[in-house]
């Protein structure tokens, strides 16, 4: 299977409510959809948002990135990823989530060709149903308390609370009530996006301390690896998780040997596609490090399709599953990926499973 086509797609998919965490207020998902053809006309979809503040990339430059990296590509041997990563590599530095998207379009192109799903490719499913992990995040407690409430009832058993919002003060009142209001047996998480400073994070920390929750998200910058540190040695039973930090298998290993992180968030746009992601969970698992995979916020059925297949392989995901796709009001697909009762089964179509309507991509195309 030959490439014989590479085409990126700048989309905007509006959101059903935006969603508010700290510097930022999606309204709209700014994404980015390839679709690569083969000489035998098998055709394969990969995705991935932009993410000014995670990964450095915004929907134009993840575009013109693809663009760059397309005349190495064109003519390559579909199979051969791991060539196709070295060749991007030697191309392009960083840009992992333009990378993340041609890695995903190939693996859904094979999958389709052999007729087999994306999980097979990656290594042995090790689990057929996942937990989603339930985003609470409107910076309201009304309609946090709502929100949660909802989704508990649909069947959620873990939770994430959008924080770093406001005052450390405030913010953990509204976690303590949230907590309260969930009660006991299930998983609960804040995520404070690096908006607090080591103070303020640790005072947030130690004033949610006995209220259920177990474990705090990237509560300072990404680079500070002594703060996140502090913040860990302050927080008695909750564990801290990193996400924004978290681009390479190094940092995994530097977080874990400087005690500044318990448990991790995988993203695929972050470590350049699948296969940088099921790397770093088995990374995590010989470390005894807990373990996320998610997708940035308003991907659509294409990203969350993928991270169901690398949920259903990596070793453990004992923080859950977050898939962000039900948050927009329009997908890509003509029927989008989604969980029931607050859970998510493995793909076993071939591919990614999903099938993408070139016309909503047509729609919802910018630029």
């Amino acid at each position: 299977m030959i490439i014989s086509s590479i085409e990126p797609f700048a989309i905007r998919l509006p959101m059903t409510k935006p969603v508010v965490m700290a510097g930022e207020e999606v309204r709209a998902a700014e994404n980015m959809v390839v679709r690569i053809e083969a000489g035998d006309g098998v055709i394969g979809w990969g995705e991935a948002a932009s993410a000014p503040v995670m990964t450095g990339e915004t929907l134009a430059s993840m575009v013109a990135a693809v663009k760059l990296m397309t005349p190495a590509l064109i003519g390559r041997e579909a199979r051969d990823i791991g060539g196709a990563l070295a060749v991007m590599d030697a191309k392009l530095y960083g840009n992992n989530g333009a990378k993340a998207a041609i890695e995903i379009a190939l693996h859904d192109l094979i999958g389709r060709a052999l007729g087999q799903p994306v999980h097979s490719l990656l290594g042995a499913k090790t689990r057929g149903r996942m937990a989603l992990l339930g985003v609470v995040g409107g910076g309201d407690l009304d309609g946090d308390l709502a929100d949660a409430a909802k989704k508990k009832a649909e069947g959620y058993t873990a939770f994430k609370i959008k924080v770093g919002t406001d005052t450390p003060d405030r913010d953990a009142a509204r976690t303590r009530d949230i907590c309260k209001a969930l009660g006991s047996g299930l998983l609960i998480s804040a995520d404070a996006n690096q908006g607090f400073g080591t103070e303020a994070a640790t005072r947030y920390v130690r004033a949610v301390d006995g209220c259920g929750l177990d474990f705090f998200e990237q509560p300072v910058a990404a680079h500070d690896l002594q703060g996140m540190a502090a913040v860990a040695a302050a927080a008695n039973g909750i564990a801290i998780g990193a996400d924004e930090g978290i681009h390479s298998l190094d940092d995994i290993t530097r977080h874990h040997e400087r005690k500044a992180a318990r448990g991790v968030s995988l993203k695929a746009i972050k470590l350049g596609g699948l296969r940088g992601v099921v790397e770093a969970g088995r990374l995590c698992d010989r470390l005894g490090m807990k373990v996320n995979v998610a997708c940035k916020t308003g991907e659509s059925s294409i990203a969350c399709a993928a991270a169901l297949h690398i949920a259903a392989v990596i070793p453990n995901i004992d923080w859950g599953l977050t898939l962000t796709s039900a948050g927009l009001k329009h997908d890509v697909t003509g029927e989008p990926i989604g969980g029931r009762h607050g859970f998510a089964q493995a793909i076993d179509r071939a591919g990614l499973g999903v099938d993408v309507d070139e016309a909503r991509v047509a729609a919802h195309r910018v630029g």
